[in-house]
């Protein structure tokens, strides 16, 4: 059976090869989509003006960080239908390097940069929204409390965060199939030659 995708306009934060473009790219594909054919994506707005394109009428549909999301929908004027999180399972969208040199000579600060991290990590994973959104507030001092309730409970109900900082070698494998598939690696790299989990496997 032929199939026949209709061309839609996606507005897409991210330069080719970011990594918003990549996952969603990647999620197409596993999905049977071919995001060169089956849909035109338009990646020439500046980062910070995708929601407000999607708004004013440009594209169907738009991949927005928040509180851009959030800010759509409580305006009326969008509506969040699918998380690129949640479809392409636990991507380590941020990690922390260190040299090797650093690591050997200064243990102790990685350690407890590494306990501080899992403590925050605890603290989301054992807390309501509401309370995680109260202690996170005065960060985001531009974004009413409710609406931070509002993407904290999102990403709760999403499983965004994980229990522990261990760098899994499949969510390190997910990332190569990723950046493989958008072009951007030529040859794969061996988990044990870039992640160490000593760290995150002795926090206390």
């Amino acid at each position: 059976m032929s199939v026949c995708y209709l061309a839609i306009i996606y507005i897409v934060q991210g330069t080719t090869g970011g990594m918003p473009e990549m996952v969603f790219e990647y999620i197409l594909m596993q999905n049977g989509i071919d995001p060169v054919n089956d849909l035109s994506i338009d990646q020439s707005i500046d980062f910070g003006s995708t929601a407000a394109a999607f708004s004013g009428g440009q594209g169907d549909f738009t991949i927005e960080f928040e509180p851009g999301a959030t800010t759509l929908e409580k305006e009326g004027v969008g509506h969040v239908v699918a998380s690129l999180g949640t479809d392409s399972g636990y991507v380590p969208y941020t990690a922390y390097c260190a040299k090797s040199s650093y690591m050997e000579k200064n243990p102790e600060v990685l350690q407890a940069f590494t306990n501080a991290l899992q403590k925050g990590m605890d603290y989301v994973n054992t807390h309501t929204p509401e309370e995680i959104a109260q202690i996170i507030a005065p960060q985001f001092a531009e974004t009413d409390v409710e609406t931070i309730t509002t993407i904290v409970k999102r990403y709760y109900d999403q499983d965004t965060w994980k229990e522990n900082l261990v760098f899994e070698q499949e969510s390190f494998e997910l990332l190569q199939d990723i950046l493989e598939s958008a072009g951007e690696l030529e040859e794969r790299v061996p988990y044990e030659a870039l992640v160490t989990t000593t760290f995150a496997k002795a926090v206390p």
